[in-house]
């Protein structure tokens, strides 16, 4: 873990926030202990001071216990609404929040799919989707499109792109407990109408869409670069995710070639997200 430099401020709320801000930043999970040296050594405070705050953080929802291996970490708490990009935010149902106007509320219900926007590469592939769309303005008839999102997952990633304004999506998932989550979340949501959830092999689809959503790893993003490549509209995108850093050259170079050009990406924590347009005519 990378640590900050030495502060003076002694202020308890700035210390929650450094606190917070040190978990969201570090590369690795962090244990207690290791977090309690750290802001000792930092502020100098008791040991039961700092364990104080980071209970009170818990408390008020801000920072959550995981386990793995045998080993208690400290992480950010996604059981209350949580900003993991410019507009949207993720909250789990009966969670009050106060929106701005152009924020897009996602609600999640918790389960056992990937997707729930604790990993950076759901956020990335979500900021991926709100750049194509809310910023980037690549398609300004977005709202008579379909997207589709391949290892759905939650369905996180096609409610984003229906949200953010594309007429119909479609998500696909071989995992029977993954599909029946992301109805779950398509219905609280909202968008039965507008939102398909199936088991349907990518490679067996006839439709062609303006978006491609996947957020899967390195290898199974280049076996299907072929696929997408058929599927996708002329100057249609294809949002991506699951790539480690040292992957990003390897992938960038089999999606150019095959007429995809990238028009942003963004990295987290050592994982890599990126949006293509299709150049081919």
């Amino acid at each position: 873990m990378r640590l900050p430099s030495k502060s003076i401020a002694t202020d308890e709320n700035l210390i929650r926030q450094d606190i917070c801000e040190t978990i969201d930043a570090s590369l690795v999970k962090i244990t207690p202990s290791a977090l309690e040296k750290h802001f000792f050594q930092k502020y100098g405070l008791s040991k039961k001071h700092i364990k104080y705050l980071i209970r009170d953080l818990i408390v008020k929802g801000e920072l959550t216990y995981s386990y793995q291996y045998g080993c208690t970490f400290l992480e950010r708490s996604f059981n209350r609404p949580v900003r993991i990009s410019q507009y949207v935010v993720i909250k789990p149902p009966g969670r009050q929040y106060d929106a701005y106007p152009d924020d897009v509320i996602i609600q999640i219900l918790p389960g056992a799919s990937f997707g729930i926007g604790d990993h950076p590469t759901t956020r990335l592939a979500v900021r991926g989707i709100e750049h194509a769309i809310r910023r980037g303005v690549y398609c300004s008839e977005h709202n008579k499109k379909i997207c589709l999102d391949v290892g759905t997952g939650s369905g996180i990633l096609v409610i984003a792109a229906v949200k953010f304004g594309i007429k119909n999506g479609i998500g696909i998932d071989v995992d029977p407990c993954a599909r029946a989550e992301a109805r779950g979340n398509v219905r609280i949501n909202g968008l039965q109408k507008q939102i398909q959830i199936s088991g349907q092999s990518a490679d067996t689809l006839e439709h062609r869409f303006w978006m491609i959503t996947a957020n899967l790893r390195y290898p199974s993003l280049i076996q299907l670069c072929p696929l997408f490549s058929g599927l996708i509209d002329p100057e249609g995108l294809v949002i991506l995710s699951g790539i480690k850093f040292e992957e990003f050259a390897g992938l960038i170079k089999v999606y150019t070639d095959a007429s995809f050009v990238c028009l942003w990406r963004e990295i987290e924590k050592g994982w890599v997200g990126v949006a293509f347009k299709n150049s081919k005519k």
